[in-house]
């Protein structure tokens, strides 16, 4: 049995732009034994759409040199110039676009076109930036991104911006780090309930969250993060964090990072999937059956060789179920809970 799912995360898009073969769509879309993510390897495993992320390093520099968790030094990345931003979210989003036009994939900008999209068979594709750095303080960028078909915005990766904070990456460490939102990123708080774009609180230190809390009116949602009681990294949510997810009735979609879901927080592959499951078991206890979801960080991280890439994701539906999660429950954490947070944040 093949049960459909929707991701809440990857970094398949900066992966392609980043390649130096000139066809950066065909890789995606004819597919190679390369990274965690293509469309033939979706197909197959099953997935019906998901979140496709646009995290921007600086230019000519590598994701592994930027996006990898240091957690020897437990210090914020240097902030990053919005040039920069614009240079590498355009390159993502135009490949975005140029994938939709050859029928790949279709960008999402409400709930309806990705329940249509799900029922012409393509890859249902929300345009998710992960970190706001190629946003101006005038909002400017952000109409023409959210033209382009932007819907979902973590407000900063684990950097500074303009916005907001990010957190370190740090084991055994609280996500309680550094100042909270900028007036500009209280504005980007509003301006994103107004419209209807999502946001990502994944990689948002303690104080952010709670400006955000207090200021938004949509659930709030932690795209791919985990269980800090378990594996007590500065990425994963804390008790309070939970609650007040749960009382928006927002959702966490479950991160397959290693360095996020094991308990001493080392870079190991061999990781299993009871790990896993135990963060499944602890986020239903704490957010309740409708607030759980997948989100893997395909292509922006080490995940469990028992996964693999995206055809493994099926083998973690399978150990709930084995675990004795019902059917419908399973369902619930690989699609439907995403479902009912994308219609009720975007429309």
């Amino acid at each position: 049995m093949t049960i459909p799912f929707f991701d809440g995360h990857n970094d398949t898009l900066l992966r392609l732009l980043q390649d130096a073969r000139p066809d950066k769509a065909q890789l995606f879309t004819q597919g190679t034994s390369e990274g965690h993510l293509d469309l033939p390897r979706a197909r197959k495993a099953g997935m019906a759409g998901g979140f496709f992320a646009m995290f921007s390093p600086p230019v000519k520099t590598a994701l592994a040199q930027v996006a990898q968790p240091n957690l020897s030094s437990g210090e914020l990345p240097p902030e990053l110039d919005i040039a920069d931003a614009l240079t590498s979210t355009n390159g993502m989003a135009a490949l975005l676009l140029r994938l939709e036009a050859e029928g790949a994939l279709a960008i999402c900008r409400s709930a309806g076109e990705v329940r249509a999209a799900m029922e012409a068979d393509r890859l249902a594709t929300l345009f998710h930036i992960e970190g706001a750095e190629a946003i101006d303080t005038d909002f400017n960028s952000f109409e023409v991104l959210y033209a382009a078909g932007l819907r979902s915005i973590g407000i900063t990766w684990s950097r500074a911006n303009a916005f907001g904070t990010g957190v370190p990456f740090r084991h055994n460490a609280d996500p309680d780090i550094g100042p909270g939102l900028s007036e500009a990123g209280k504005e980007l708080v509003r301006l994103c309930d107004r419209r209807g774009v999502l946001i990502d609180l994944s990689h948002l230190n303690a104080a952010g969250f709670r400006d955000v809390a207090a200021l938004s009116t949509k659930p709030l949602v932690a795209t791919h993060s985990n269980m800090h009681a378990i594996s007590p990294s500065t990425r994963n949510l804390v008790d309070w964090q939970l609650a007040a997810i749960r009382e928006s009735g927002g959702l966490v979609g479950l991160n397959f990072a290693v360095v996020f879901l094991r308990p001493d927080g080392k870079p190991d592959a061999s990781t299993d999937i009871e790990t896993m499951v135990r963060h499944v078991d602890a986020l239903v206890e704490a957010l309740g059956e409708d607030g759980v979801a997948l989100g893997s960080d395909f292509d922006g991280a080490m995940i469990p060789s028992t996964i693999g890439d995206v055809q493994g994701v099926q083998v973690l539906l399978q150990a709930l179920l084995d675990r004795g999660y019902g059917e419908t429950l399973v369902r619930k954490i690989a699609l439907d809970n995403w479902m009912s947070v994308i219609e009720r944040t975007i429309g």
